[in-house]
């Protein structure tokens, strides 16, 4: 009883189960019911046939007495028979009583006895021809009959009596059920239903951020333990939400300061970038907004140097002085301040000092002072971490920028150096062999007919010499429209086309950044080579330059429609096909001479950039097939330098 006083749960179940138990009894009583109903109809059949059996015995004798015969004697005997059969049947004393001082039990019995013996007796005797007389026996038969009829009376009330039983037994259950579900309903009423409703209205306040709303229950259930355990969350969700809008205000504030703090950094990014070496007039303004964003200060930037292993102050917001190593004076970035600092109060704060650099690279330090009783947050401290990880990118770029302009001054120097030692000092050092003969000669005292070969060979090499001089300067001196080869070749057919007297096609079909600068030069001066003997040897009137990339290779193509070439040989004292073949060699690759089948001649480069030749070699390293290519041209790969590697 406990239980139920506090559990609306066991309440409920108990009123199932009390429902379950009324219905089941129900049911059981039901069946047994119609079980012990079952036969009466049959019974009822049964004792109504003996009536009609009676009837039809009479009849028998009747015929017997008239007509005596063994036929009619059987036939009374047969009917006789049948209702001793049926009198004692199944169906019949089945659907009796089991009690033996029963009225119905009893009468059945009454009949048995009479009919054994009493009647049995005298309609044997009659049909054997006796004395008994059948109207006497008629009339005994008659009141049998009516005993029967009783019978037959008291089976219908018997069974009428059982369906009597079973209606007031299921009204009585059907009584006991209601009650029940009256009962579980007003319990379900009370103490389930109202309060649910208070707990969907604290819910649904609760949704719309009332968390004042209290349900107010009372009692000893699971629905009042739930309705006073939300009565407390509600109070707790109201202390907590009131608790985060503060702190989402606080988080807002700061979300918006470091927003600003963002886009100063992103504006600060492009003067940073953009602003060369000056690091000290890009970097200042941008630190000193952050300062006031952020309210920290001073900010001061070292520099690593990795020769002696020390750091170098060179920016310092707030700063009451120039850093030590000031590189100039004029600028007053890090003295420009409408309130500067007093280093009294920057010597009471705390100092975060963050690493300025990339990857491993230790580029220097970033020392950042705020005071004591203002701690970092988080978000401020990954802000200036971004703020450090930029100021590297921006130092390490800008060294970088400066290493590459020195490495592209010293390729530029390379490369006129290789095309003077490729060109003219050759010329220059086959006419001081000539020198030194002619010197011989006159020692010897050689005559002028022997000298005059030899006069001969330093004027052609002279003059070779200024031609190859003229061209170096030619090329040099281009003024290019626009970055890569293809501006350089523009320029170079316009010039050819003027000296030609007629136009020449130019194709050129290459991806960008393809070649390297030592490649553009000896591919411009192919070019070139070739079209300067279009125009001093070919006299030609039609003359194209191809230069297309395709199947990873390079292909020059250089025609015209001139004389043509009697084979590929270079005559005496002209260079130009020796040095067109030497630096298709350099470069890895083939030249080609031969005359075109319409007349003219075709100049062909074919080889393999140095791009090319490295992406091949990485895919082959990497396990994956190369593209094929040519074992002569991959045999010699040249750097920018146009040395071997």
């Amino acid at each position: 009883m406990k239980l139920l006083r506090h559990s609306l749960v066991a309440r409920i179940i108990a009123s199932l189960l009390a429902i379950s138990a009324l219905a089941l009894v129900s049911i059981v009583v039901t069946m047994t019911v119609a079980s012990d109903s079952r036969g009466d109809a049959a019974a009822i059949n049964v004792a109504g046939s003996l009536r009609m059996n009676t009837y039809q015995i009479v009849s028998a004798l009747q015929r017997f007495d008239q007509q005596p015969g063994e036929a009619a004697r059987a036939r009374v005997t047969e009917l006789a028979e049948r209702f001793e059969q049926r009198l004692a049947s199944v169906e019949l004393t089945g659907a009796l009583p089991d009690a033996e001082d029963h009225p119905l039990r009893e009468h059945h019995h009454r009949l048995q006895a009479r009919w054994a013996e009493e009647l049995a007796p005298q309609v044997a005797l009659a049909t054997a021809g006796g004395g008994v007389e059948p109207d006497s026996l008629r009339e005994t038969l008659d009141e049998l009959v009516a005993e029967i009829d009783a019978m037959v009376t008291l089976l219908e009330q018997n069974s009428e009596s059982k369906i009597q039983l079973l209606s007031a037994l299921q009204i009585l259950f059907l009584g006991l059920t209601a009650v029940v579900v009256v009962i579980a309903l007003y319990d379900i009423r009370h103490n389930l239903v109202m309060p649910l409703r208070h707990l969907v209205v604290l819910a649904r306040e609760a949704a719309h951020r009332n968390f004042g709303h209290r349900t107010r229950l009372t009692g000893n259930d699971e629905l009042a333990l739930l309705g006073r355990t939300f009565d407390a969350m509600a109070e707790e969700l109201g202390a907590s939400y009131a608790e985060l809008e503060a702190r989402a205000s606080s988080k807002k504030a700061e979300l918006e300061r470091s927003n600003r703090a963002m886009q100063v950094m992103h504006d600060g990014s492009r003067a940073l970038y953009g602003g060369g070496n000056d690091l000290c007039a890009s970097a200042a303004p941008m630190l000193r907004r952050l300062e006031q964003l952020l309210q920290i200060g001073p900010i001061r930037l070292s520099l690593h140097d990795p020769h002696d292993e020390r750091d170098i102050p060179i920016l310092a917001t707030h700063s009451a002085r120039r850093p030590e190593y000031c590189r100039d004076h004029d600028c007053h970035a890090c003295l420009l301040d409408p309130q500067p600092l007093k280093l009294q109060e920057t010597e009471a704060g705390e100092c975060l000092l963050l690493p300025v650099s990339v990857g491993d690279l230790m580029l220097g330090t970033l020392e950042v002072w705020y005071p004591k009783s203002s701690p970092l947050p988080d978000s401020v401290r990954r802000l200036l971490n971004a703020l450090a990880d930029q100021l590297a990118t921006a130092i390490y770029l800008q060294r970088r920028i400066e290493e590459q302009q020195q490495v592209t001054l010293m390729n530029e120097r390379t490369i006129i150096a290789r095309e003077l030692h490729d060109s003219l000092a050759q010329s220059l050092s086959y006419l001081k062999m000539q020198v030194a003969r002619l010197e011989r000669m006159q020692a010897k005292g050689v005559g002028p007919e022997i000298q005059a070969p030899v006069f001969d060979e330093l004027r052609t090499g002279l003059d070779s010499a200024y031609r190859q001089l003229r061209e170096l300067l030619t090329t040099f001196r281009l003024k290019l429209e626009g970055p890569g080869l293809a501006s350089a070749l523009r320029q170079t057919v316009t010039e050819f086309g003027e000296r030609l007297e007629t136009r020449i096609d130019l194709t050129v079909d290459l991806p960008p950044h393809l070649l390297n600068p030592n490649e553009e030069i000896h591919v411009l001066q192919v070019v070139r080579e070739s079209l300067a003997n279009v125009v001093k040897h070919a006299n030609a009137h039609w003359a194209a330059v191809s230069v297309t990339f395709h199947a990873a290779r390079l292909h020059v193509i250089i025609e015209d429609d001139g004389v043509g070439l009697s084979d590929d040989s270079s005559p005496p004292m002209h260079y130009g096909l020796v040095i067109m073949r030497d630096r298709a060699e350099t470069l890895g690759g083939r030249l080609s001479l031969r005359n075109r089948e319409g007349g003219g001649t075709r100049v062909e480069l074919v080889f393999t950039p140095q791009t090319a030749r490295l992406i091949s070699r990485h895919v082959g390293e990497a396990g994956v097939p190369a593209t094929p290519v040519d074992p002569r041209l991959d045999a010699i790969a040249t750097d920018h330098h146009g040395n071997r590697n």
